[in-house]
């Protein structure tokens, strides 16, 4: 294991990993493109969907919190095609169940599989992905996000095609199901063994026990909580304004539901482009500095979108927004990576961080927000950027010859 890859191999486990994260975020958005017609199929309210989506959030956070014991039990190779095959399984189980059977336990049943697997593959494909980084000798993690994003947009591109055609969920669902196990299959074949996944070797068998360990044991790190404050300040900025920033300009601006798209629009668009061309920053400065300068930004732009008496102000924030948050949770998994020996526990931990952030706190907001008002709500926000613009000296290189340089 862990022997030198040719060219040709480094290449083709560098396109699998970015086709994980494309299907990934492809599967988001075929559901969620798809909703109002899954909800007119079962014959459900908000609420009901409300209670569908928590549903699937707690099983995204249980594959998150448990996707260390799935690689310590099958490496993140095996992990990734088992987890693959599974949120590919639930995409097709929520069509089968809203339109063939009209049965909402079929669709609760495929929204925990979609769940738990999109959940347990995000742990294993970052720890892949910032093991191609150390590889490269240069930061390229945002794009492996940037991927994601690609995977919504073509995705709800897909949901908006398939509902202009008249297809129902069933058959969309099922198109998209079969290309992820497809890229499931292929994928494995190109991602290779590797020790410090936690891939055993051909016929070894391996000792769990200690694998357990191996994958729990950042968990005693005082750095693994510095760079979890890192990711989740920007973790909640980057999921409060996927949920809230259009309904923040529609109630809280009092504008019309298209300029609330528009602002969540212009927010996606600058966190994408930063993603895609903010590595040779990172390189030229290093990620302590590129930190702090995003958090600023950031707290600059959900300032501004709380306090602008305008639209035009308000869209510059929301632009300020996506920019300041969009490093945050790529550079904390690639200082989390610094040690490739302890690359796989250190990045699981920081991502389970990272996303129980990103999921569980856009609905708290909503909570809070019943009390004191959505964009007063959005105060919180800033401090937690802040704190995590604050804890940014955590993302320090451990060693020489890291990737990037501390400036």
């Amino acid at each position: 294991m862990d022997t030198a890859l040719t060219r040709s191999q480094f290449v083709r486990w560098r396109a699998a990993i970015f086709a994980i994260f494309l299907a990934s975020g492809l599967s988001v958005a075929t559901w969620a493109s798809r909703v109002p017609d899954i909800a007119a199929s079962l014959g459900i309210d908000r609420a009901q969907i409300g209670l569908l989506l928590l549903g699937m959030g707690i099983s995204s956070i249980v594959g998150i919190s448990t996707g260390p014991l799935v690689m310590a039990r099958t490496g993140a190779r095996l992990g990734m095609l088992v987890m693959m095959l599974s949120f590919g399984a639930g995409v097709c189980l929520i069509g089968l169940g809203a339109d063939l059977f009209g049965s909402v336990p079929l669709v609760v049943l495929g929204m925990v599989l979609f769940g738990y697997g999109n959940g347990s593959v995000d742990v294993m494909m970052n720890v892949e992905a910032t093991a191609i980084e150390q590889q490269m000798g240069r930061t390229i993690l945002p794009v492996f996000h940037a991927f994601f994003s690609f995977g919504t947009v073509l995705g709800a591109g897909a949901g908006v095609l398939a509902a202009s055609l008249g297809l129902i969920v069933a058959v969309h669902a099922g198109i998209i199901s079969a290309a992820i196990i497809a890229a499931a299959i292929v994928c494995f074949f190109q991602v290779p063994v590797r020790e410090a996944a936690l891939d055993p070797e051909p016929d070894v068998k391996p000792r769990f026990g200690a694998r357990v360990h191996t994958a729990l044991e950042a968990w005693r790190e005082p750095r693994t909580y510095a760079l979890g404050v890192v990711m989740l300040g920007m973790s909640f900025a980057e999921g409060g304004a996927n949920d809230w920033i259009a309904l923040g300009v529609v109630q809280g601006h009092h504008q019309e539901s298209g300029m609330g798209a528009l602002a969540l629009a212009v927010f996606s668009v600058g966190m994408t482009v930063v993603r895609l061309f903010g590595g040779p920053l990172v390189d030229r400065f290093g990620r302590v500095a590129v930190l702090r300068v995003l958090a600023v930004a950031a707290a600059s732009g959900i300032l501004l979108f709380i306090l602008s008496p305008n639209l035009p102000l308000v869209l510059i924030g929301a632009a300020l927004w996506g920019i300041g948050a969009s490093l945050g949770f790529p550079l904390g998994m690639s200082a989390a990576a610094d040690d490739p020996a302890k690359a796989a526990a250190r990045v699981s931990a920081a991502a389970t961080i990272g996303y129980i952030a990103f999921l569980g706190g856009p609905p708290v907001l909503g909570v809070i927000s019943e009390h004191f008002g959505l964009l007063n709500t959005l105060f919180i926000l800033v401090a937690l950027v802040v704190l995590s613009g604050l804890f940014s000296g955590a993302a320090r290189p451990l060693r020489e010859g890291a990737p990037v340089t501390t400036k």
